[in-house]
C-alpha cells in the first residue's frame, strides 16, 4: 500500500514541538521516508510545506502537544503512536495508557525504584518502552502491562480495548477497519460514488462516521457493519465482523437526567409523559418492535426504562397501552437553569404556527407530527435504519426534511413518512386536510 496509508493527515495544522528535525523533500511521501529513518528520535509525526518543499520530522503528534492553524501546511501522524487500543497481544501498542487494570500508576521504565526493572528502553530499543506507558516487550498473551508504583507489586496488566479495526464493539458504530466485502462475498461498492446504487450517505454529510473508499461501515445504527454493493441487484448487505473478545470500555454510569438528546440517559423512569407504564424491552407484547436487548448491546435498553437508542428528540418508550405504541417520557434536564436560559436565547422574534392539519397534497406540510395512521412511529430522514432510501435532506433540500416529521418530498397524495417498524417500510401520517375556514 502507499507509505502515506499509515498516517493520519490534517491539512492546514502546524504544532508547537522542541525536537524536530528539518529536510528539504520534493513531496510528502519523501517526507514520510525521512520520518521513517529518523535516528535522532522517535519520530510520530512530520509536518510538510508544499511552497517551500520543507520537512519537519516531529518527536511530538497533536495528542502531546499544542496545535494552531496554519494554511501551508500539512500534518501527517502516525496511526500507531494515536492508538488507544490494542490489536492481538499488543507487541505494537504505542498509546499513552499509564496505570494498571487495578488503577497503579505506572513505573517509568528508565527508573530502577521502587523495582528494578529487567526490561529497560536500552535493552528494548524497539520495544517503545517510552516513560511510564503501558507496553508488551516479551510478547506476554496477556497483553500490555508494566511495573507498578505500589511497592508491593511488581508488575500487573493494563486494560487496553482491543482495536475495532479487527473486532467490532456494540453494533461496530466505531468500527474502522478495511474488511471491504459483504457476508455472502461481494465487493463493496465506494461510498463516494451512486453507480451502481443512489444514496444519501456521503462524506461531507456525515463527516464523523469514517465513509471512506469501500470499507464496511455503520453510519445509521444498524445491527452491524455494511455497505451498498456493486451488484445492481444486490442494494446492501451486512458485513461478517467479529465482535471483540473484550468488553466495550466503561464510559461512565450513563447520565440520570437530561442532556441534549438524552442518549446517555441510563436513568429508572418508565412511564411515558402522559402517564402510561412502559412495555419491556425484551418482550413484544403489546407492542412488536426491533428494539431487542441482545441485538443492541451497549444502548442500555434495561427492564422498561425509558431510553433513547435511536437519536430521537428524547427518550421514550413502547407503552402498555396496547392502543397507543410508543411516547416520549418527562426526563428532568440536568442544569435547568442552564437550559431556560438557553431557552430564553432561542426564542425566535416570529413564532411560526404550527399546523396540524394540511393543504392541498401536503407538500407545504411543515407541522411537527410523527405518528402514522396505524400508529406507528416516523423513521428520522437523515437515517437509513430500519429502512435504506433517498428521500434525504440532502436531496430534497426545499421538502424541510426535519428530524422524522411528516412530509411530502415527491409529490404525493398527502404527508407521509418511513416508519421505524422493520415490517412496513412507509405510510400515510395521522393528518387532516385543513377545512376551508382554516385555509382562508
Amino acid at each position: 500500500g502507499d507509505r502515506l496509508d499509515s498516517y493520519l493527515r490534517t491539512d492546514g495544522v502546524w504544532i508547537f514541538t522542541r525536537n524536530k528535525q528539518l529536510y528539504k523533500t520534493n513531496n510528502e511521501k519523501e517526507c514520510a521516508g525521512k520520518c521513517e529513518a529518523e535516528r535522532n528520535f522517535t519520530c510520530r509525526a512530520f509536518l510538510f510545506t508544499r511552497k517551500k518543499l520543507q520537512c519537519l520530522t516531529l518527536a511530538e503528534n497533536a495528542k502531546m502537544t499544542v496545535a494552531f492553524s496554519s494554511t501551508d501546511t500539512v500534518l501527517y501522524e502516525k496511526r500507531i503512536y494515536l492508538m488507544q487500543c490494542k490489536r492481538g497481544i499488543g507487541t505494537d501498542y504505542r498509546g499513552t495508557e499509564a496505570k494498571t487494570q487495578r488503577g497503579i500508576p505506572c513505573q517509568k521504565w528508565a527508573e530502577k525504584i521502587p523495582h528494578k526493572p529487567n526490561y529497560t528502553p536500552e535493552k528494548y530499543p524497539n520495544a517503545g518502552l517510552e516513560e511510564n506507558y503501558c507496553r508488551n516487550p516479551d510478547a506476554d498473551e496477556s497483553g500490555p502491562w508494566c511495573y507498578t508504583t505500589d511497592p508491593a507489586t511488581r508488575f500487573d496488566y493494563c486494560a487496553i480495548p482491543e482495536c475495532e479495526d479487527q473486532c467490532m464493539q456494540c453494533n461496530g458504530e466505531d468500527y474502522h477497519g478495511e474488511v471491504s466485502r459483504t457476508e455472502s462475498g461481494l465487493e463493496c461498492q465506494r461510498w463516494d460514488v451512486q453507480e451502481p446504487h443512489m444514496h444519501g450517505f456521503i462524506l461531507k454529510h456525515y463527516p464523523d462516521k469514517d465513509l471512506k473508499m469501500n470499507y464496511c461501515r455503520n453510519p445509521d445504527g444498524e445491527l452491524r457493519p455494511w455497505c451498498f454493493t456493486t451488484n445492481p441487484k444486490k442494494r446492501w448487505e451486512y458485513c461478517n465482523i467479529p465482535r471483540c473478545n473484550t468488553p466495550p470500555p466503561v464510559s461512565g454510569l450513563g447520565s440520570q437526567c437530561l442532556s441534549e438528546k438524552g442518549e446517555d440517559y441510563r436513568g429508572r423512569i418508565a412511564i411515558t409523559e402522559s402517564g402510561n407504564a412502559c412495555q419491556h424491552w425484551n418482550t413484544q407484547f403489546p407492542h412488536k418492535h426491533g428494539w431487542i436487548p441482545d441485538r443492541y448491546p451497549c444502548k442500555g435498553l434495561e427492564e422498561n426504562y425509558c431510553r433513547n437508542p435511536d437519536g430521537e428528540k428524547k427518550p421514550w418508550c413502547y407503552t402498555t397501552n396496547s392502543s397507543i405504541r410508543w411516547e416520549y417520557c418527562t426526563i428532568p434536564p440536568c442544569d435547568r437553569t442552564e437550559q431556560e436560559i438557553a431557552g430564553m436565547n432561542d426564542v425566535p422574534v416570529q413564532v411560526p404556527l404550527i399546523e396540524e392539519c394540511y393543504r392541498g397534497n401536503g407538500q407545504s406540510y411543515r407541522g411537527t407530527t410523527s405518528v402514522t395512521v396505524s400508529g406507528r412511529k416516523c423513521q428520522a430522514w437523515s437515517s437509513m435504519f430500519p429502512h435504506t432510501h433517498i428521500k434525504t435532506p440532502d436531496r430534497f433540500p426545499d421538502a424541510d426534511l426535519r428530524d422524522n416529521y411528516c412530509r411530502n418530498p415527491d409529490g404525493d397524495s398527502s404527508p407521509w413518512c418511513f416508519t421505524t417498524d422493520p415490517n412496513t417500510i412507509w405510510e400515510y401520517c395521522n393528518l387532516k386536510r385543513c377545512d376551508n375556514h382554516t385555509q382562508e
